[in-house]
C-alpha cells in the first residue's frame, strides 16, 4: 500500500465512521469536528497540538473547530497550570454524555453495507478491530511519543 492508497482508505473509514455516527442520530459536527469531539472524549485535558498530531488535520483547522465547540457548549479550554502557553481541552459533561450515547453502537451495519460481499463482512470487521488496535495511539509508544514530546518508554521484560 503506498501514501495515496493509504489516504484513500483513511477518507473512506472516515466517511463509514460518520455514517456509523449518523446512524445513531443526526448530528451537525463537520468531519473535524467529530474528529475533535472523538479526540477529546479519548484524551481529556490535551492539549490543542497533541489533538493537531492525532487528527493529523491542520492547526488552525483544529483550534477553528475548538472555538465552534466551546461556542456551542460541547468544549471547554483553560490554561495549562504546569505550562500557561499550552491550552488543555476537555469535553462539557452534555457533550460527553452524547458521546457516550453514541460510542456504544457498533459499525456494523455501516460496514455490512459497505461491503459487497456479505461473506467478507465479518473478515473486514475483525480486521478493522485488529488495525484499531494495533495502531492506536495508546499502545503504539513511537505515536504517543510523537504526539506528546516525550521519548517512548521501553518495556521491561
Amino acid at each position: 500500500m503506498d501514501g495515496t492508497q493509504l489516504l484513500s482508505l483513511g477518507k473512506r473509514l472516515i466517511e463509514l465512521g460518520r455514517d456509523a455516527i449518523d446512524q445513531a442520530g443526526p448530528t451537525s459536527l463537520t468531519a473535524g469536528e467529530a474528529a475533535v469531539v472523538a479526540d477529546a472524549f479519548r484524551f481529556p485535558d490535551c492539549a490543542v497540538r497533541e489533538i493537531v498530531a492525532r487528527t493529523g488535520f491542520a492547526q488552525s483547522h483544529v483550534s477553528a473547530s475548538i472555538a465552534r465547540l466551546r461556542e456551542r457548549g460541547l468544549l471547554e479550554t483553560a490554561p495549562d497550570p504546569v505550562d500557561g502557553r499550552r491550552t488543555l481541552v476537555r469535553l462539557t459533561d452534555r457533550a460527553r454524555r452524547a458521546v457516550l450515547a453514541r460510542a456504544g453502537r457498533p459499525a456494523d451495519e455501516v460496514i455490512t453495507r459497505a461491503v459487497a460481499d456479505a461473506d467478507r463482512t465479518e473478515r473486514v470487521i475483525a480486521l478493522l478491530d485488529e488495525l484499531a488496535e494495533l495502531l492506536s495511539p495508546a499502545t503504539d509508544p513511537a505515536a504517543s511519543a510523537s504526539m506528546t514530546g516525550r521519548p517512548p518508554t521501553r518495556s521491561q521484560g
